[in-house]
């Protein structure tokens, strides 16, 4: 009889770290994750550009997150892996991760938006902080971090 359950929705995401940080991609953008593999440079692309990979006959471009972030140089593992994005109506592209930690579910009520006053450049790369197992997370906004146009 009661009719008032709230129903949380609740989205996965691939946890990834840069660096000491922990950022989430929502799962319905990844196409594929592979391990890291020879790079062909592409001259005078933007400098969060590494180059090119060739995936099974697809010419994928791979960028570095740390790079479009602004952090510190990619550092190449063993761990060191390349995330395929599609996004509605674009191409494929690879961004570059140094870890793949694992996949959560997140429901709104673990969700914080973060409201950013939209001149701070990060502010447009992060939409929301999750919270799982007392780790923060911040939840990549994979349109904006796909922008280029507003470099």
């Amino acid at each position: 009889m009661d009719n008032n359950k709230t129903e949380y929705n609740s989205v996965q995401y691939i946890v990834v770290n840069l660096g000491d940080e922990q950022y989430g991609i929502d799962i319905k953008y990844v196409d594929n994750i592979v391990r890291l593999q020879k790079i062909t440079r592409v001259p005078k692309a933007q400098n969060f550009f590494n180059g090119v990979i060739n995936l099974r006959g697809e010419i994928i471009p791979v960028m570095s997150v740390r790079k479009r972030f602004g952090l510190e140089a990619d550092i190449f593992t063993d761990k060191t892996r390349i995330i395929v994005i599609k996004p509605e109506q674009q191409e494929a592209i690879g961004i570059l991760v140094d870890v793949v930690k694992e996949v959560v579910t997140l429901k709104e009520d673990q969700i914080e938006k973060v409201y950013a006053d939209g001149n701070d450049e990060k502010s447009k790369f992060i939409t929301a902080v999750g919270k799982s197992h007392d780790n923060l997370i911040s939840l990549m906004n994979i349109n904006g971090v796909l922008d280029f146009q507003t470099l």
